[in-house]
């Protein structure tokens, strides 16, 4: 257990309980897919985000609840990000996450869809009883951006001409979103005030943003065993990120047009020559100081925040981002 997990210790594992305990169903294989996907590991670093938020913010929980609002808000955001990543898979047509066969992998496609439609509708579900509108408009927001994100990216796909301002639009949408909604969610759970809420907000943001840009490099930096996913997915799923744009507009033309050609017929026959490309061109670095640049605003959004073991801990999050190798 990471550091910035154990300031949630017993917090964490109440989620985690009731990750469990809200996956089931009547249908066997509805559980049998949500409990394999769980089962699968991550860093559930978008619910953690919801219990530090919300106790930075001076949240306390309602004396005869059995089971605190945040960890049931935690649980709610670990179900929606599990929702996307079954979606994700399908379309993006996946074999591995987490090191393990992706659920559409081992059980097919149609079942992985519509079991991610069941946790979207068992989050919503949990979502009433917490009884919150405002955190019931910032959620419903969140799906309708994340679906978005994901329309967006589809339509990139296999497009060398994708610029960097809309890989940033889509990786926004796609990933920070969530972590944006995690954070400023936590906050107007522990009645914080606008302001404190907006920083939250963009606390997330800036997070998210910095983890999916280390997670675009990794791709090209990586290995196969710490990523718990095959080195170059998204070359061959023909995606363009910010190595492969950046390395386009500063490489040769020879490179340009090597690089243009893997992202049109999502290729990776000629990866050691594009990774020289890559490196070459100092994709990789800029790939990172961007991921810098907003783990470094992450952290000043803390500012207005009074000092505590929470706060701490998201500045600790805000240096993982950026100093993590899967």
């Amino acid at each position: 257990m990471l550091s910035f997990h154990q300031v949630v210790e017993s917090e964490f594992n109440q989620v985690n309980e009731l990750i469990l305990s809200q996956l089931h169903s009547d249908v066997g294989l509805v559980e049998n897919i949500g409990q394999y996907i769980i089962d699968a590991g991550g860093k559930r670093l978008r619910p953690l985000l919801v219990l530090l938020s919300a106790n930075s913010c001076g949240y306390h929980s309602l004396s005869n609840s059995k089971v605190s609002q945040h960890a049931s808000l935690a649980a709610i955001i670990e179900f929606i990000h599990t929702a996307t990543l079954l979606h994700d898979d399908v379309v993006d047509t996946s074999d591995l996450r987490r090191s393990h066969a992706t659920a559409n992998a081992k059980f097919g496609n149609a079942p992985s869809v519509l079991v991610g439609d069941f946790l979207y509708s068992r989050a919503f579900q949990m979502l009433v009883a917490i009884g919150n509108m405002d955190i019931m408009k910032i959620i419903a927001d969140t799906t309708n951006i994340i679906s978005e994100g994901e329309v967006q990216q589809l339509i990139n796909a296999g497009n060398p001409d994708t610029t960097e301002a809309a890989y940033n639009e889509v990786i926004r949408k796609k990933t920070a979103q969530l972590f944006d909604a995690a954070a400023e969610t936590g906050a107007v759970l522990a009645g914080a005030s606008p302001e404190q809420q907006s920083a939250m907000g963009l606390y997330g943001h800036h997070l998210g943003m910095a983890f999916q840009l280390v997670d675009d490099a990794l791709d090209y930096n990586g290995n196969t065993e710490d990523l718990g996913k095959n080195v170059g997915d998204d070359l061959a799923e023909g995606k363009p990120t910010l190595p492969l744009i950046h390395a386009m507009k500063h490489g040769t033309t020879a490179q340009a047009k090597l690089i243009r050609t893997a992202i049109k017929e999502g290729g990776i026959e000629q990866m050691d020559d594009i990774m020289q490309a890559i490196h070459a061109t100092g994709a990789l670095d800029y790939t990172m100081n961007c991921a810098k640049e907003h783990s470094s605003q992450a952290k000043n959004c803390l500012n207005s925040l009074p000092i505590s073991k929470e706060q701490q801990a998201m500045l600790e999050l805000a240096d993982f981002a950026i100093q993590r190798n899967s």
